[in-house]
């Protein structure tokens, strides 16, 4: 497998991951020395999606997870979020987290970070304090 590499000549902070073509439906790939958390491929309904490697809630690496349908769940308090497009979807965790865009050309892979704001949250709401 190639070493994921900056491409210095871009300024947009892309991350080349090399060919994912072997990565099958349902299964995940980490890479842990790309961006600051590590970044999370999943294929999901034949699409390749990218989050960072890391819960919102507790700071454990989502790639010790599982993925179901289109879910990741965090290994270490079940907090669970949309590959699709970083939101949470249960507690404990209450924001999402970063994903990447995904461009598939020339058998290779580049990923971008998306805007540094959390994504849009849809997912379940805190509780209320009394």
């Amino acid at each position: 497998m190639t070493e994921p590499v900056v491409d210095s000549a871009r300024s947009d902070d892309a991350f080349d991951l090399g060919d994912l073509s072997d990565l099958g439906e349902g299964q995940m790939r980490c890479f842990p020395d790309v961006d600051t958390d590590g970044v999370l491929v999943c294929r999901v309904d034949g699409e390749l999606f990218a989050i960072e490697d890391n819960c919102s809630h507790a700071e454990q690496k989502l790639s010790e997870g599982r993925l179901r349908r289109g879910m990741i769940t965090c290994p270490k308090h079940g907090a669970a979020f949309d590959v699709r497009d970083g939101s949470h979807q249960s507690p404990p965790a209450y924001t999402g987290i970063a994903t990447y865009e995904v461009t598939e050309a020339d058998g290779g892979v580049t990923v971008r970070r998306r805007s540094a704001a959390m994504p849009a949250d849809t997912g379940p709401s805190a509780p209320r304090m009394r």
